[in-house]
Formats: C-alpha cells, sequence, structure tokens
C-alpha cells in the first residue's frame, strides 16, 4: 500500500493544484460562479479521481504487494502479479531474467562439480607417489634423505588442504556428527603431526580427561586440530617449548584450548588471522604460512557449530579455543 501511494503522489498532487487553478482561473476573469457549482465540480472530479485510483490498487494489487515484500522468498520464484498489462509486462521480463539465470547457474554448477572432481582425483593421483617414495626413503638414513622427508611432508600437508578445500564447497554430504572421545582425537592429531613436532623439537602436553566426548565430526576435527597444531609448532619460534591441550568443561559446552609458547601474533593482525591468504607479519618472517589454514578452521567449525577464538600475545604466545558441545555421560544424566 505504501509503495502504491508513493508511485500516485505525482498524479495526486498535479490534480491538487489542478482543482485549486479551477476557481483562481474564475477569479482572475471576473466571472463569478456561485461557490456552491465550484465546490460541486470539485467533489465530482475528485471523486472520479478516487474511482481510478481503486481501480489501480485493485488491479496492480499482487504487483505492488510483491515489490514492497520485506525479504524476497528464499528461492527464485516469479509468481504472477496482475492481469493489467504493466504487470503482465514486468512478469513476463522477470521470467525471462530468471530463465537466464538458471541456465547460468546450471552451467557455473556444472564446471564446479567438474572442476571439484578433478581436484579429488588429483589429489588421491598424487598421495600415491608420495607413498611410494616415502616407502623407499624408510631405511635411508642420510641427511639429503631427511630434508627430501621434509619436502614430501609439506607436500603431504599441501594436498590434505587442497582436499579439504575442495570438499568444503559440498560439506552437508560429506559429515556425520557422532560422540567422540576428545583425548583420543588430540593424540591421533598429534600423531599425524609427530614428525613435524620432532623435527621442531616441540612437545605436546594433553590435560584432557579419559571421559570427555563432544559432537562433532571426527574426520573434520582432526583436520581442525592438524592445522592448529601445525601453526603452533611451526611459530613456537625454537626447539624446548611446548604446545599445551587443556579441556575445560563449562556446562553444556566443553572449551578445548591449544596453547603454544611461541612467537604470537601482531595485535593488528589477530582480527585478520581468520581471512583467506592472510599470512601477517609472522607468517612473511617465518615462510610457513599459507594463509588458508586458519581461515579453513573457522569455515569448518562454523559448519559443526563449533565457535572459535583466539588470544595471543606478540613474544608470549597464541591461544585458540574451541567450544564443543558436550556428550553427557549416562551417570550424569540419572543423578
Amino acid at each position: 500500500m505504501k509503495l502504491f501511494w508513493k508511485e500516485q503522489l505525482p498524479l495526486i498532487l498535479f490534480f491538487t493544484v489542478q482543482m485549486l487553478l479551477v476557481p483562481f482561473i474564475y477569479g482572475l476573469t471576473g466571472e463569478g460562479r456561485p461557490l456552491r457549482i465550484i465546490l460541486y465540480g470539485i467533489l465530482l472530479s475528485v471523486s472520479v479521481l478516487a474511482v481510478y485510483l481503486g481501480y489501480r490498487y485493485f488491479t496492480h494489487r499482487a504487483m505492488y504487494k510483491s515489490l514492497s515484500a520485506e525479504e524476497p522468498p528464499g528461492e527464485l520464484f516469479n509468481p504472477p502479479l496482475g492481469e493489467a498489462a504493466l504487470p503482465e509486462a514486468l512478469h513476463e521480463r522477470l521470467a525471462q531474467f530468471e530463465r537466464q539465470y538458471r541456465e547460468q547457474l546450471h552451467r557455473h554448477q556444472s564446471r564446479t562439480e567438474q572442476h571439484l572432481t578433478f581436484m579429488n582425483r588429483w589429489v588421491h593421483q598424487m598421495k600415491t607417489p608420495l607413498s611410494v617414495i616415502q616407502l623407499t626413503l624408510a631405511d635411508v638414513e642420510d641427511e639429503p634423505a631427511e630434508s627430501i622427508r621434509e619436502e614430501l611432508e609439506r607436500i603431504r600437508k599441501g594436498l590434505d588442504m587442497v582436499l579439504h578445500t575442495a570438499r568444503l564447497e559440498h560439506f552437508e554430504q560429506d559429515f556425520a556428527v557422532e560422540a567422540v572421545g576428545l583425548l583420543g582425537a588430540a593424540r591421533e592429531a598429534v600423531v599425524e603431526n609427530r614428525t613435524l613436532f620432532i623435527r621442531k623439537g616441540i612437545t605436546p602436553k594433553f590435560d584432557i580427561g579419559d571421559e570427555v566426548r563432544v559432537f562433532t565430526d571426527a574426520k573434520w576435527f582432526r583436520f581442525m586440530l592438524g592445522q592448529i597444531l601445525t601453526n603452533a609448532v611451526n611459530y613456537s619460534g625454537g626447539p624446548g617449548k611446548t604446545v599445551v591441550l587443556t579441556a575445560e568443561d563449562i556446562g553444556e559446552h566443553i572449551k578445548l584450548r591449544i596453547r603454544d609458547e611461541g612467537i604470537g601474533i601482531a595485535q593488528e593482525d589477530i582480527n585478520r588471522v581468520f581471512h583467506p591468504y592472510f599470512t601477517g607479519e609472522r607468517g612473511r618472517q617465518y615462510h610457513e604460512s599459507t594463509g588458508m589454514g586458519l581461515y579453513l578452521v573457522r569455515e569448518i567449525a562454523g559448519k559443526l557449530d563449533h565457535d572459535i577464538e583466539l588470544e595471543s600475545m606478540p613474544g608470549e604466545g597464541t591461544t585458540i579455543s574451541l567450544t564443543l558441545s558436550k556428550v553427557h555421560n549416562i551417570n550424569e544424566g540419572t543423578s
């Protein structure tokens, strides 16, 4: 209704000016006319205008209602807007736009699916020669072989990041929330990165109870922990440091904290570390960062309904906290 009055406001203003001009012109010509006749003419004109406005509104009300909706429909939908000429023309034009948009969207989705399929196959194909090279180097103990193993580990982590980034587009089809033992998941993540811990001289410590269980997807959660631990180790600043994983019960949730004793993050970079491809001053200094690790962690955490927080001080280390839904023990539920 508001849109209708906004559209008709110029017409009403011009009509009002016209009605005021009639007695004004009579006054200028000196031809007297009874006030009753003038008022009758104005009333008749107003009645005609009211009939026109009523007709206009009822023949266009579907269009006004659709255009005045506060929120568009959740999906593309172009309902009929009325049988008048303007609503029909608008409906037909919107239908053309919708058909073009659907065609473009379908082509884009097809290209995206082909790209993701290629990336998945390529990553799996690359993992096979990596495994062969690692097995070949298993019995070689010289220094060049150790350097090759380090580079192979970086390649493996890079391939895992590519694979999980590609799968993130179809996350809803690739996750299953279940009860997961937090200590076991944390230990598995450390074991997967044990080579990095050993090479950097960093010691992991756990302060997580055996009974603590949370709701999450085991595979994606392990990947998140792997990215956080990789950052914690790479930015520890030197051997002899520790990375501590602790779990705190906060009622309906468990807060998992991963704290390192590293170089920390500059205060001006803290609000940007979760942005894609952002490496910051520390990443450029240590040449270890791709700028995608924490971004993926935040995206996955959001899809799994986990809250993530980051605290850091330069020279004092960084703490990343994940808030997870707690699995209640049977004894807790009956007590």
